[in-house]
């Protein structure tokens, strides 16, 4: 008997969990994830992995969720479903390294069926505080190759979607140099699981490099600043504009794995200067518009 969808997404989000908590674990001799299980009031629940004041790493976030229950009503009419039964599974990972040399990264991966529709979505993408264009190149051209094998048009066009979802619309900037993102692929979903695996399983290689090569690299005390500057950039768009974050609080998800992506100090200071120095200026730039990476 062969093993259902549903299924298999979820024996994949939870395989690649540990190979990402592993991974990340090689960086912190010191100190290691702390895995939390919760339930989910009207059915499922998940394991939150959070790693908190590392050698490289301020805050991590490695969470998978496997819900199901009944959509609130304003969710069935969002989503046009015919009914409120659900079922989603998924993995969220949020990685806020000390160092504004490392830039934070974000990816999810996500699957949700109703007796009417099923589909799959998801991406990744960086949120740098210093110049690397080597490295902005690095992970883009790692995301494309995870896509190229499914459609020459896919990274390009997720690409433009990632520019789009990721937008502060309130301050008409980007708040990273984004990466992929992808949402409500409903149609052959035995290839979408298929391009799913491609992309999730390109994380790792995308971005652990970056890490290797920055984590031992002196910064100022501006670039400091300029991170936590920027972090509070990423607060308002995940506060005000996330899809997943609503999503997660409108359905009584774990409101502790579900504010897992927020930095652990952040600067909201009145009318920061934001482009005092020349890379800053260059980031501001390529925030407001967007450009080709590969």
């Amino acid at each position: 008997m062969s093993t259902s969808l549903r299924d298999r997404m979820v024996n994949y989000v939870k395989n690649l969990q540990v190979e990402i908590v592993s991974a990340l674990e090689k960086f912190e001799p010191s100190t290691k994830f702390q895995k939390k299980s919760w339930l989910r009031p009207g059915g499922g629940g998940g394991d939150s992995c959070v790693l908190s004041n590392g050698k490289i790493f301020e805050k991590a976030g490695v969470n998978i969720s496997v819900v199901d229950g009944d959509l609130p009503e304003f969710l069935v009419q969002k989503f046009k479903s015919t009914s409120s039964k659900f079922f989603a599974t998924g993995i969220s990972l949020v990685l806020h390294p000390h160092s504004p040399k490392v830039p934070t990264v974000h990816a999810n991966f996500r699957y949700f069926e109703q007796p009417d529709r099923t589909w799959f979505g998801g991406g990744a993408d960086l949120t740098p505080y210093a110049v690397s264009e080597n490295d902005f190149k690095h992970f883009h051209s790692t995301l494309k190759k995870a896509c190229d094998p499914f459609g020459a048009d896919l990274y390009p066009k997720y690409k433009k979607e990632c520019d789009e979802y990721f937008r502060i619309q309130h301050r008409d900037e980007s708040r990273g140099i984004g990466g992929i993102f992808f949402d409500y692929l409903e149609k052959d979903l035995e290839s979408k699981f298929d391009f799913v695996q491609s992309c999730g399983n390109s994380f790792l290689p995308a971005y652990i490099p970056i890490v290797e090569r920055n984590q031992n690299l002196k910064f100022s005390e501006r670039e400091k600043k300029f991170q936590l500057l920027r972090r509070g950039r990423y607060v308002e768009f995940n506060l005000v504009y996330d899809r997943g974050t609503l999503f997660g609080l409108q359905t009584k998800g774990n409101i502790e794995s579900i504010l897992m992506s927020l930095p652990p100090v952040v600067n909201f200071d009145y009318s920061a200067d934001m482009e005092t120095s020349e890379d800053e200026k260059k980031l501001s730039n390529w925030f407001k518009t967007p450009r080709e990476w590969v």
